[in-house]
């Protein structure tokens, strides 16, 4: 797996994206793959406030149900309403079209660089 290293990332798989004062979410093919086909994607509501390392949603695929930890503290700001309408979206295309959320920050969970994150799950 090639890891960009312009993202940081999440001990429960996750990747962010810094956009100004924006972060753009979403899953990363690790734990895409580790899911299986996903079927299924409920996303935190535009406008809540959301808490680093608190589940924020879910993610259901053929093979089980995983919770969407929040990555960082803050308010959400966008939902990727194309990924709820076509979850296989997150498959397909985990650090592009298969994007989650968009989070302003008040306060960054413990994240990880493209190094850190590829020891960690031995790619």
């Amino acid at each position: 797996m090639s890891l960009p290293t312009d993202l940081k990332y999440t001990e429960e798989h996750e990747w962010l994206a810094e956009r100004g004062d924006v972060v753009r979410v979403g899953v990363t093919p690790y734990a895409a793959n580790a899911l299986g086909d996903i079927v299924y994607v409920d996303l935190p509501e535009v406008g809540k406030q959301i808490t680093a390392g608190e589940a924020c949603g879910e993610l259901e695929s053929t093979k089980s149900v995983s919770d969407l930890y929040a990555p960082a503290t803050g308010e959400v700001v966008a939902v990727n309403e194309a990924v709820v309408d076509d979850p296989s979206q997150i498959n397909d295309d985990p650090f592009g079209e298969g994007w989650l959320l968009e989070l302003r920050v008040s306060e960054y969970g413990k994240l990880l660089d493209a190094e850190q994150y590829a020891e960690l799950t031995g790619e």
